[in-house]
């Protein structure tokens, strides 16, 4: 009797327990050395000074809901929740950077940042955002930054424990730009041309300007008042002398002139320099471009895109980002004390 007992008290554990260990085991993990979104630190709150150039006044705020404000300026809600949370990565960087690079900048007015997007990164108070958003689906967006920046909250991109400069834009066209095609000086080993996919899902993917002959020979006068042109055949007088790597226009000659792609497109207006200019008509050029920004780092619709394939926020990072990593500011801030 005693043997029938404990046989029946054994078989009651191992109904009871067995399904405990196999629930505990089957989680499921991310990837060794990605970061684990969720994880919250109970570090101090980092602290940064934003110069609301709307406002003309500097304002004292928590980081994390500046980083929110700069995503729902920044990236369209609708996105997937990946590529939120890699825009608020790139943006946390890009802040932190700033106040740790160059604190209390003369053009800030002695903020850390400002929100002027073309010379910072943009940013909109909640209040703001909610009322640019329909009135149905505003509480749910709002809800869905918040989500983005918590869960990876104080993650920041670092390069040879360096802070990066992860410059992002809206679409490449295709393939991103290597930094030093965009910008002069030493070519940064992290912002690499890569191939950049589902971009052509942007309403910006491409883009046709039509200008007249006249308006488009004045305005390069204007520039370069001693540019010999034909305008009988002004086609002939239009050579591309450079691509970049990522297919650009990095310099193109314009009768007897040499103007570099950037500029070019600064001149007139451009979405961006992945181009070509043909006839339109009898007296009016089309140029047509393909992608929005400088294209250098990461798209933010090729971000939305890998987020829909099944990519995490870190994979996404990586790809725009080659060879950095990702930590938190306390593990970089301690790093920096060793």
């Amino acid at each position: 009797m005693k043997n029938i007992v404990c046989y029946i008290f054994l078989m009651l554990l191992i109904i009871i327990l067995l399904p405990l260990f196999i629930v505990g085991g089957s989680g499921s993990r991310p990837e060794s050395g990605s970061p684990s979104p969720g994880k919250q630190e109970t570090a101090k709150a980092k602290r940064i000074k934003v110069y609301i150039n709307q406002e003309k006044k500097v304002r004292e705020m928590d980081l994390e809901e500046y980083i929110k404000g700069v995503v729902a300026a920044e990236m369209p809600a609708e996105f997937e929740m990946e590529a939120l949370k890699a825009q608020a990565v790139a943006a946390r960087t890009y802040a932190y950077r700033k106040k740790v690079s160059a604190p209390a900048a003369e053009e800030h007015y002695g903020a850390d940042i400002c929100t002027d997007s073309t010379h910072c990164q943009a940013w909109v108070s909640k209040e703001e955002a909610m009322k640019k958003w329909d009135e149905a689906s505003a509480s749910r967006y709002w809800d869905k930054i918040e989500r983005a920046v918590e869960e990876t909250r104080n993650f920041i991109i670092t390069y040879n424990d360096n802070v990066a400069n992860p410059v992002f834009h809206s679409n490449s066209g295709g393939k991103t730009e290597n930094s030093e095609d965009v910008w002069e000086g030493a070519a940064e080993p992290y912002l690499r041309s890569v191939f950049s996919q589902g971009e052509d899902d942007s309403s910006q993917y491409k883009t046709e300007v039509v200008l007249k002959i006249k308006d488009f020979c004045d305005t390069l006068k204007k520039q370069y008042p001693d540019i010999k042109l034909d305008t009988k055949d002004i086609l002939k007088n239009i050579h591309i002398v450079e691509y970049s790597e990522g297919g650009r226009v990095k310099t193109l000659r314009i009768g007897n002139i040499d103007i570099k792609g950037t500029e070019f497109r600064s001149m007139f207006g451009l979405k961006s320099t992945n181009l070509k200019i043909e006839a339109s008509g009898n007296d009016s050029l089309k140029i047509t471009t393909y992608g929005y920004g400088h294209g250098v780092g990461m798209s933010q619709w090729g971000a939305n895109y890998m987020a829909k394939s099944g990519s995490r926020f870190d994979q996404i990072i990586k790809h725009y980002y080659q060879g950095v990593s990702i930590q938190t500011i306390d593990a970089y801030e301690s790093g920096l004390k060793k």
